[in-house]
């Protein structure tokens, strides 16, 4: 990977192992935390899923024991 840290600065003076070191732990700390925050974004939405599933589940028993009053109408006509 040193290489690309070369390319980024291509101006630069050579970089030293220990920046370029520096450098890599600083690039792979802030995709570990890019990481983190994509799995919770998707753990997030997966909740939200299945509350609303729940919720919608619920609903429809709900209606399917409520009157029919529409279809008195449809079958009387």
């Amino acid at each position: 990977m040193h290489s690309n840290w070369e390319n980024i600065f291509p101006h630069a003076h050579p970089l030293s192992a220990e920046v370029l070191d520096a450098l890599e732990a600083t690039q792979l700390t802030l995709e570990f935390h890019e990481e983190v925050a994509s799995r919770q974004a998707f753990e997030d939405y997966c909740q939200w899923y299945y509350k609303t599933a729940d919720h919608h589940r619920r609903e429809l028993q709900k209606m399917r024991g409520d009157l029919n009053i529409l279809g008195w109408f449809l079958r009387g006509g």
